[in-house]
């Protein structure tokens, strides 16, 4: 094997020999250090020796980029490695590997609430979750955005400044400075702001923490204590449940004033929360083609059956009015809608949606509750929040004396009962017969006169 002295005119001039794939030069100066040339015109240093017999042959570099002087020195490193019996291809991958885990650690150092919140908000929206096996809710997800908001900016309703939300002071901060001591001085302020809603994101949160301990670039930042601490625990509001439901002798008002809001859709909206006990996102959530008129059945999107859904009935005054709303949205835009939405570049087609909303950007009702507030200001009623008339349709159901598993059912709570749970599963013809009589009661005490369509 020849070898001359590396000069710049001889690694310039080196180059493959006719019928071969690739041709060496080795330099004299520096023991192992070689300059390959290919077919294809290509050169690089390299490093031949041998380690325990076995021949090792290693790329340095080429020789635009790394001078003669580099790659020498380069071949002295790796011929020492071999002198003291150290393969210099597990050296280089320990130090590589070694270089990986200090730029993790640093990175676990580094990385802030902010930055780990938006992978925790990317699980949330992919994985299904443990509990339910089912996707995450949008209203779910919305919670954790809206809480963690910085804040800023016009909201579209009422024209306000939006308000930041508990979590956000967290969200700059890195994750190494979570501690118990953090969290109880992020509470105590939060706290002051608003108990209700400091609990809330408190919750979230602490979900959160336990995430990042399962996930391989977070685990372990964050101390258990962090949220665990009789110091947080200590000084966290309690949790009070909600008892706002409407009375008997209360419907008449409450029916009165839903009755009389301009809007047919958010009236006809609140009714049906009160008349089907629903929830507030699956009532919304009601598209054409999950009401049958002919068999009088709703199709709800339900938490608990799974993606097939629950069937509840379709009572009689509820039927009315969503034929009212099936009329509405059928119903083709004036000229002067219609010149307007073409000059939008728009073509008019009925909604989707049976609560249907122009303003909305998904198209269905978004935000019921104001419209609600504002009816019910003058009533002197107690403030009743939309899930107040979910809760108000198995209490006042009572006065009807309907089985509790028939309200259970209809509502779509999950079966608590051994009975329940395996041998009662009521057919659609039954559950209807109870209730219409809910439906017909909830009528007669509110005043309304109702024949039928």
């Amino acid at each position: 094997m020849a070898k001359v002295n590396f000069t710049a005119a001889r690694v310039e001039a080196h180059c493959c020999a006719e019928g071969k794939s690739q041709s060496f030069l080795w330099d004299s100066k520096t023991p192992g250090l070689g300059l390959r040339a290919t077919t294809g015109g290509a050169k690089a240093y390299i490093f031949q020796g041998k380690v325990h017999g076995s021949t090792v042959r290693i790329t340095i570099g080429n020789p635009k980029v790394k001078t003669i002087a580099e790659a020498q020195a380069r071949a002295r490193y790796f011929q020492n490695l071999i002198d003291d019996g150290k393969d210099p291809r597990e050296h280089e991958a320990q130090q590589k590997a070694a270089h990986q885990a200090r730029q993790v650690a640093k990175r676990r150092e580094d990385v802030t609430v902010g930055e780990a919140w938006k992978d925790y908000l990317d699980h949330l929206r992919t994985k299904i979750s443990p509990k339910t096996k089912k996707p995450r809710s949008e209203r779910y997800i919305l919670d954790h955005i809206n809480l963690s908001s910085p804040g800023g900016g016009i909201a579209k309703r009422g024209g306000k400044e939006k308000v930041r939300g508990p979590l956000a002071p967290l969200m700059p901060r890195k994750l190494t400075e979570i501690t118990a001591t953090s969290m109880a001085d992020w509470l105590e302020v939060e706290i002051a702001r608003g108990p209700t809603n400091a609990a809330h994101a408190f919750g979230l949160f602490k979900a959160f923490i336990r995430w990042c301990d399962t996930h391989e670039a977070y685990a372990g930042v964050i101390p258990h204590d962090a949220y665990a601490s009789p110091k947080v625990k200590g000084i966290l509001p309690r949790s009070i449940a909600k008892h706002d439901c409407l009375q008997r002798e209360q419907l008449t008002v409450w029916f009165g004033a839903v009755c009389g809001i301009a809007n047919a859709v958010i009236s006809a909206y609140l009714q049906g929360l009160l008349i089907t006990g629903a929830r507030r996102e699956e009532l919304a959530a009601l598209r054409w083609e999950d009401v049958d008129f002919r068999w009088r059945s709703l199709t709800m999107n339900d938490k608990v059956e799974g993606t097939g859904g629950r069937t509840i009935p379709l009572t009689p005054y509820l039927m009315d009015l969503l034929l009212n709303l099936k009329r509405l949205n059928e119903t083709s835009p004036s000229k002067r809608q219609a010149e307007r939405l073409a000059k939008r570049g728009d073509q008019w087609a009925p909604s989707e949606w049976v609560f249907a909303s122009k303003t909305a950007s998904d198209g269905k009702i978004a935000e019921p509750r104001h419209a609600h507030n504002r009816a019910l200001g003058p009533t002197g009623l107690p403030h009743i929040s939309l899930h107040g008339l979910r809760r108000s349709f198995g209490t006042l159901s009572e006065w009807v004396e309907v089985p509790v598993g028939v309200v259970a059912q209809i509502q779509g709570h999950k079966p608590s009962a051994i009975a329940e749970k395996h041998y009662r599963r009521r057919p659609l013809d039954l559950l209807r017969m109870w209730h219409d009589k809910i439906e017909a009661w909830m009528l007669e005490q509110a005043g309304i006169k109702f024949t039928g369509t």
